[in-house]
């Protein structure tokens, strides 16, 4: 299979303004990212609509296209950004990763995990999830939770605790992480196609629409995730994650 991630990556936020040119060890954001999923997947291209996103990664020799600032979601910008890369190469491209542009130390290895779930045709999407902590408050509403079956697919996914405990069963709560793979046919033919529902205007959670409009979503569990920077509090963790580590590029 030929797999590409897709990195997209907006100047605009409302807790972090032109967070992927933000600097951790003298390198942009962005660098970090494009630099960790390019070696793990051996190819990765940031999809921005940013001019200054767009000229960082040119500087720093990674690869970028530019999308409409139309996107409601990193989604539908990979979407976009697939159809440019085909149409401009002539390739054709199997399974495409969603990246997150905030996440500074992606796990390469989770990311190569995420792919190998695609070796089952029966899957078009894929999910990453990690198990909570004990310290960790998993009432949370900014950690989205997901439930799964016995095949690992996703039952639901929620801002609010799922399932309830009524009972005392200790239950073993998941953390959904935002990094997804699609088969690209899925992205060419139906994601894109898709009407806003109800379910994820609710939750603020896009692949809730995916669920309800019958796609199935394979989770991916993984024993933890790395740094990913949201808040002026996070990037400081992140630059002093970096400097503890004596990490560099």
């Amino acid at each position: 299979m030929k797999s590409l991630a897709i990195i997209p990556a907006r100047y605009s936020s409302s807790r972090l303004e032109g967070k992927p040119l933000a600097l951790i060890a003298g390198h942009p954001m962005i660098e970090w990212v494009w630099r960790r999923t390019s070696t793990a997947l051996g190819r990765a291209v940031v999809a921005t609509d940013d001019e200054r996103i767009f000229n960082a990664v040119k500087q720093f020799g990674g690869e970028v296209v530019l999308t409409s600032s139309e996107h409601t979601s990193g989604t539908s910008r990979c979407i976009e950004a697939l159809q440019k890369i085909e149409q401009a190469t002539d390739e054709h491209i199997d399974v495409v990763v969603n990246v997150q542009g905030d996440e500074p130390f992606v796990n390469g290895a989770h990311l190569r995990k995420l792919v190998d779930t695609f070796a089952d045709t029966t899957i078009d999407i894929a999910t990453l999830v990690r198990p909570f902590n004990a310290e960790e408050e998993v009432s949370n509403p900014n950690w989205p939770k997901v439930v799964i079956g016995q095949t690992g697919r996703a039952l639901y996914f929620s801002r609010s605790m799922i399932p309830y405990e009524r009972n005392a069963v200790n239950y073993p709560y998941l953390k959904h992480i935002g990094v997804y793979a699609f088969r690209a046919e899925m992205l060419r033919t139906r994601l894109g196609q898709l009407s806003y529902s109800l379910l994820e205007q609710c939750e603020g959670l896009e692949q809730l629409g995916w669920l309800y409009h019958g796609l199935a979503i394979q989770t991916v569990t993984v024993p933890d995730e790395a740094i990913s920077v949201d808040t002026p509090e996070d990037l400081l963790r992140a630059q002093n994650y970096a400097t503890e580590q004596g990490l560099s590029l």
